[in-house]
């Protein structure tokens, strides 16, 4: 994705709580629940799965 932008990456990574980027799956269990019986009162809210990125 960055390849080749190696400044960039550094930004990006300097600004992540976690010091990562997130992983498809850890995306894709966020997704599972919200559409799983256990998340159904949970109504109209957006839920970052950011690793804290939105902290900033």
């Amino acid at each position: 994705m960055f390849e080749g932008q190696a400044e960039a990456m550094a930004e990006i990574m300097r600004q992540q709580p976690i010091g990562r980027l997130g992983r498809a799956d850890e995306i894709g269990a966020a997704v599972l629940w919200l559409c799983s019986p256990a998340a159904s009162l949970v109504v109209g809210v957006a839920l970052p799965v950011d690793g804290g990125y939105t902290t900033h």
